[in-house]
């Protein structure tokens, strides 16, 4: 997500305030040597609580924390266009929670703010044979798309894991492609720096947000 980086670093989920910085690497600064991308032995990465891939299964991942930071649903033209969807899905994570099998073996990185593929972060990043979306990578943190996430149990289990990643409100609602009556906080912009809107896409009066 452009806006993104972007994600304010707000979160509900009794974590620390994260932090993002708004400037960018050096464009050749090489990311395999720290996490996420860094070959840490997996004895030392610890438990693995979460697997993911992309489409082909070129690229795959592991997490070691169960639980995101904070998840939403994004709505801003670029997560739009990016992914062809609605709206993004993305939970946020600490990079070094986060361990790439191959490292950046087989990823594709795009700057969206540069418009060009050379590594500077906030960056894209995606598979480079299927082109499946992996993540938007920031300065500490990693936005995941759950949808990549390994949840291969029964249906009903299948919803019970994935509530594990349920997002906490929707940002960016004012371009929303259509309402969506879920009940989740709503914000025009940025969560915690903008106006709150109910469903359709209303101010909501300070009587209703108490």
């Amino acid at each position: 997500m452009n806006s993104a980086m972007g994600f304010s670093a707000s979160t509900s989920m009794d974590s620390p305030s994260l932090e993002n910085p708004p400037e960018y690497t050096f464009q050749d600064e090489d990311p395999s040597n720290r996490p996420p991308y860094a070959s840490l032995p997996l004895s030392e990465f610890g438990e693995t609580k979460w697997r993911a891939h992309c489409q082909c299964g070129k690229i795959s991942y592991r997490l070691r924390r169960e639980k995101p930071l904070n998840a939403k649903f994004c709505h801003c033209r670029g997560c739009q266009v990016m992914h062809g969807a609605p709206f993004q899905w993305a939970a946020i994570f600490p990079k070094e929670d986060v361990r790439f099998d191959n490292g950046t073996s087989g990823l594709s990185f795009y700057a969206a703010k540069e418009r060009n593929t050379k590594y500077q972060t906030p960056t894209k990043v995606s598979c480079a044979i299927c082109r499946t979306p992996i993540m938007d990578e920031g300065r500490n943190m990693c936005l995941l798309f759950p949808q990549l996430i390994d949840f291969s149990d029964s249906p009903d289990e299948q919803r019970e894991r994935i509530a594990t990643f349920l997002p906490s409100c929707h940002i960016f609602y004012e371009n929303r492609l259509r309402d969506i009556h879920d009940g989740i906080t709503k914000w025009k912009g940025i969560d915690e720096d903008s106006e709150l809107l109910d469903d359709s896409g209303q101010p909501l009066e300070k009587t209703d947000i108490s």
